[in-house]
């Protein structure tokens, strides 16, 4: 199966629909209750649902989610008023629309769950019907929209975002260690379509760390990344450092990182990290480790380039 471990939780949709062609005769039977195996959207419903729960069983690379909420509605369709789901002729006459809307908090979306209920629903009504009617078919089964995780990043993956890098290391900076965070900070922002407007190595001195933000502040960086410093040690200064700058904080921001991390080792409690704004700058200082960074921009990217649109007073 896909590993799904370094996806956000977020909140996800899924709407998903299916018909069921019949005669009109065969709705006559249905809105008279005359159907020989009694009523038929109630039982139709929660085959949608128990279809939807058991999805991870029938589709081996499904992941099990949390179906926090669903939905499963009925509309007839006539070929007069409804052209477009009868596009073909020899559709029969009439038709049962089956709408499932689903929402979960999850690493992963649920419209396999969606399409699993519209289909399962399709299938008890077809064999709820079969004995009135030896024309039914089903058809248009199809997902109609889905929403968050990467469908609810579109809108922050298109921004003109421009960033900065600074490595905070004694050891670095003399030499004697090789830098792996800061290119890593690169790389990943690169991938978000991200403009690198400059990267440099400082030694985890006060002075040294708020002179280089501050120059970038004053050029409008968008986004200044500093990387190291963070933890409890005796040379650990750089959250200090930027922290004594800051104009506005963005604990959230934070908050959500060590939150991530949390879920991954018991020692991402141990970051002192802090964020926040400097005029139109957002400021945010990661982990020095390699799995620090790369655990704490999956926790916060591409959401937090919404900063830059508040910051120019744009609002949520």
């Amino acid at each position: 199966m896909r590993d799904i471990s370094r996806k956000q939780m977020t909140l996800r949709t899924a709407y998903a629909v299916a018909v069921v062609y019949c005669s009109d005769e065969t709705i006559h039977l249905i809105k008279s209750n005359q159907l020989p195996k009694g009523n038929l959207f109630d039982v139709a419903r929660a085959a949608g649902f128990i279809g939807a729960k058991l999805t991870p069983q029938l589709l081996s690379h499904c992941h099990p989610v949390g179906i926090d909420g669903m939905d499963i509605s009925f509309e007839y369709l006539s070929r007069r008023a409804h052209s477009t789901y009868f596009s073909d002729p020899n559709l029969p006459s009439s038709g049962i629309l089956i709408s499932v809307n689903a929402k979960s908090i999850g690493r992963t979306g649920i419209e396999m769950e969606s399409l699993a209920a519209a289909s399962i629903v399709a299938l008890e009504i077809y064999d709820m019907l079969k004995p009135v009617d030896q024309n039914l078919e089903i058809g248009n089964i199809q997902l109609r929209q889905k929403t968050g995780g990467k469908s609810g990043n579109y809108a922050y993956l298109g921004m003109t975002t421009t960033c900065a890098i600074l490595v905070c290391s004694d050891s670095t900076a003399a030499g004697t260690r090789s830098d792996k965070s800061g290119l890593l900070i690169k790389e990943i922002m690169e991938s978000h379509k991200a403009t690198i407007i400059d990267y440099k190595i400082v030694p985890d001195e006060k002075t040294l760390i708020q002179s280089q933000i501050q120059k970038w502040v004053a050029a409008d960086v968008h986004f200044i990344f500093t990387t190291g410093g963070t933890g409890l040690g005796p040379r650990d200064h750089t959250v200090a450092a930027v922290a004594e700058i800051l104009e506005r904080d963005a604990d959230g921001i934070t908050e959500a990182m060590r939150a991530f991390g949390q879920m991954r080792t018991p020692v991402a409690m141990m970051s002192r990290s802090v964020a926040g704004a400097i005029q139109q700058s957002l400021i945010i200082t990661l982990p020095g480790s390699s799995n620090g960074v790369q655990e704490s921009l999956d926790a916060i990217l591409p959401g937090v380039f919404h900063a830059r649109k508040m910051m120019l007073g744009g609002g949520h």
